[in-house]
């Protein structure tokens, strides 16, 4: 696809990075979404971090909404599921109505859709037939909405597709398989998006505040925030069996920034007589 090489051949930069799971075995709860930790693990390694995460059943009608909201964007997004060819699947049909497009199979696509037959045929000793009607329907995978670039499948050699709006935003779908999505995905994240990059250019680093209130640290959070560019989180508890009633107060950001800020935060806490637990390091700053 011309348009999503030329986009990332120039360093282009997402406004944020998003996750679409698709499948109603999710939320029926007959299987976890294993998708999302992993992403954000894959993330987390190359220094970027997840915006948002949504996940949607295979409904084609709810499917367009979520993949139009993604394509007038300005984001990078990843879909998981859904790309197959079963009456079930709707995620390729989706997507191409919500770029008004057309569906049209991809001349790539079929040629290694063909070559997966071939290869499954000889492994059973069989001859492959092109017009047996379930090899024909198998093309059907590599129907995608036109204009779309093919990401490469090394499990079982069907591939996914990359697909991008006018507004910029580039969506790529894998299966739902994690044993191919994972593969799929990290190799996108470092063949298309290296210099996005940023190892060792993001830290966190928060402490342990005992028995305290949200509304009693908000002033603090905002003087950090404000005072050293970083981003504050807190994360509360009432019932940590170690910990009991506290809060996790932290700050996130570029490794020099974020010391000076917790350092400042965590000074500022001791003056006032707040009681505090111990100190938690993530990121790429931390110890290895």
């Amino acid at each position: 696809m011309n348009e999503v090489n030329q986009a990332t051949s120039h360093h282009w930069k997402p406004a944020g990075i998003g996750l679409i799971v698709v499948g109603d075995e999710i939320l029926s709860g007959k299987r976890q979404d294993k998708h999302m930790p992993k992403v954000i693990e894959l993330l987390q390694t190359r220094g970027m971090s997840l915006d948002w995460s949504r996940c949607i059943g295979d409904d084609p009608a709810r499917l367009v909404a979520a993949l139009a909201d993604a394509f007038a964007s300005a984001d990078l997004v990843f879909c998981c599921g859904g790309i197959g060819a079963t009456p079930d699947d709707h995620t390729r049909q989706s997507a191409a109505a919500a770029l008004g497009v057309d569906l049209v199979l991809h001349p790539e696509a079929k040629a290694l859709i063909e070559q997966r037959m071939r290869d499954m045929a000889a492994e059973k000793g069989e001859v492959y037939d092109p017009n047996r009607p379930d090899n024909v329907h198998r093309f059907n995978m590599g129907v995608f909405p036109a204009g779309a670039a093919i990401i490469a499948n090394p499990y079982n050699r069907i591939p996914g597709f990359t697909a991008q709006s006018p507004s910029g935003a580039t969506i790529h779908f894998v299966p739902g398989f994690p044993v191919m999505a994972w593969p799929m995905i990290e190799s996108v994240l470092d063949n298309q998006y290296g210099y996005l990059h940023t190892t060792g250019q993001w830290s966190e680093r928060s402490v342990i505040v005992l028995g305290a209130i949200e509304a009693q640290l908000t002033p603090l959070m905002q003087r950090m925030e404000q005072g050293f560019g970083v981003r504050v989180f807190s994360l509360p508890s009432v019932d940590h069996p170690e910990f009991g009633r506290h809060i996790e107060l932290g700050v996130k950001g570029s490794p020099a920034l974020v010391d000076q800020a917790f350092a400042a935060m965590r000074d500022a806490l001791k003056e006032d007589g707040v009681p505090l637990g111990p100190e938690l390091v993530r990121g790429e700053a931390a110890p290895k």
